[in-house]
């Protein structure tokens, strides 16, 4: 299993958050209560890693949603930069704009990162997978961008 620089880990209350979709709306975890809800975070809109991802969930949606499950993306892209993204790939869920990092920290999700020697603060590629009542079923630190869905419907153990 992946390290994770989150504290968060499976059986933990899923902490509440607050933030703007796309469109504008607040979108917050209470919303969600009564499905399974995927809240994945990923670093850059319309970067080849981040594209894979939103893409293999975008055509694994009908599988998911069949099992149950809602899903919501959340990078530090402006509304403007998430629209283009989810046009430009006809994605068919929300994303979060987290431009404060709000929920990245509630998550903590945003740290340290290294690429190339270089150090920088970013995201770390992290999904939450939160169950009806709102309690971490899945935590999955560096998830397989190509193969997501799986790893989700799939958990190893």
């Amino acid at each position: 299993m992946a390290t994770t620089i989150s504290p968060l880990k499976v059986g933990d209350q899923a902490p509440s958050f607050s933030a703007p979709d796309q469109k504008g709306n607040t979108r917050t975890l209470e919303e969600f209560k009564g499905s399974k809800l995927v809240l994945y975070f990923y670093p850059k809109d319309n970067t080849p890693g981040c594209t894979a991802q939103a893409c293999n969930l975008n055509e694994n949606l009908a599988t998911l949603t069949k099992a149950g499950y809602k899903v919501l993306g959340v990078s530090k892209d402006p509304a403007k930069s998430h629209l283009k993204f989810i046009d430009k790939f006809g994605l068919q869920f929300d994303l979060l704009c987290d431009e404060e990092l709000h929920v990245h920290n509630a998550y903590g999700v945003w740290g340290l990162k290294k690429f190339m020697g270089r150090e920088y603060d970013g995201t770390h590629r992290t999904t939450f997978v939160i169950d009806e009542n709102g309690v971490l079923e899945q935590v999955i630190a560096k998830p397989k961008t190509k193969a997501h869905a799986e790893e989700i419907l799939q958990p190893e153990g």
